[in-house]
């Protein structure tokens, strides 16, 4: 959710959200990027364009969204069904596609309560206009940037009860936050803010999966789109979880999370993906 500065030094997430323009079409969104490899409708040139380059260098990059997009839904009904979660904190939401988390835990617990952070209008707008709970349930919307836990804190809080515990989703972002953000303070500032008996579910694209493919993939994105990818290894990804129990099997490429199906596990990705629960101190 980071952007490199502009010829002022400015950056989008440093800009508050009522003084952005609604959305700029000539350069690419992830969100909008991410809805062009799903199949879904809400992209524009610049953002095939930029899908389209990291195709190029990396052709599978299409089915390794597509398989964190499973890992997504297989997490959130392994955290209502198994683990008892009834709160989820969803940060980097993305434009709505199939298995939404608050879709999958209300199949699981109607009286789910969701909370999906974004700050792209056209994911807001998509979400207040097709994330609708269920009548025992609630969703809620927040526009605010990762890397400001702070506010995405106090406003979760209107629908969140950080005393119960609560699920954080932090599912294809963190690799949009790069070092200079301080990526692991924000992890732990959310993780310091829910109780014991709550949950990180994280995933982050790989630099030690397809490694060159993907660092050229990197590179063709960060010149076409506003934020900046910085990919990471198995143990930085795994560095997110420190303090946290990790839910079996571990940290694993997104696909061998816990596989619904065959076609499932047998869908490659470059991601990595875990689960994590915040023990009693």
């Amino acid at each position: 959710m980071s952007r490199e500065p502009d010829e002022a030094g400015t950056r989008w997430a440093d800009v508050p959200a009522h003084d952005r323009q609604p959305f700029d079409t000539k350069v690419a969104h992830s969100a909008r990027v991410h809805d062009y490899w799903l199949g879904g409708k809400d992209h524009f040139a610049a953002d095939r364009a930029a899908g389209d380059a990291v195709i190029a260098a990396y052709p599978g990059i299409v089915v390794s969204v597509r398989s964190n997009r499973a890992f997504l839904a297989r997490v959130v009904r392994f955290l209502a069904a198994e683990a008892g979660i009834r709160q989820f904190l969803d940060i980097g939401t993305g434009i709505p596609a199939a298995n939404n988390t608050h879709e999958v835990a209300q199949a699981v617990a109607p009286d789910s309560r969701v909370v999906y952070v974004d700050y792209d209008p056209v994911v807001l707008a998509h979400a207040r206009a097709l994330l609708t709970s269920s009548p025992q349930g609630v969703t809620d919307y927040i526009d605010a940037d990762l890397r400001t836990p702070e506010k995405i804190l106090e406003q979760a809080a209107r629908t969140l009860d950080f005393s119960r515990p609560v699920a954080v989703m932090l599912v294809a972002i963190m690799h949009l936050v790069p070092d200079q953000d301080g990526p692991q303070e924000i992890v732990d500032r959310l993780m310091a803010a829910v109780p014991a008996g709550s949950y990180l579910a994280l995933s982050q694209v790989a630099s030690d999966i397809e490694a060159e493919q993907m660092a050229e993939a990197a590179r063709r994105y960060n010149r076409l789109a506003h934020e900046t990818q910085r990919h990471r290894t198995h143990a930085e990804v795994e560095r997110f979880f420190d303090g946290l129990d990790l839910v079996e099997p571990g940290l694993v490429a997104v696909q061998n999370w816990r596989p619904a199906s065959e076609f499932e596990a047998a869908s490659p990705s470059a991601m990595w993906g875990g689960v994590g629960s915040k023990p009693a101190q």
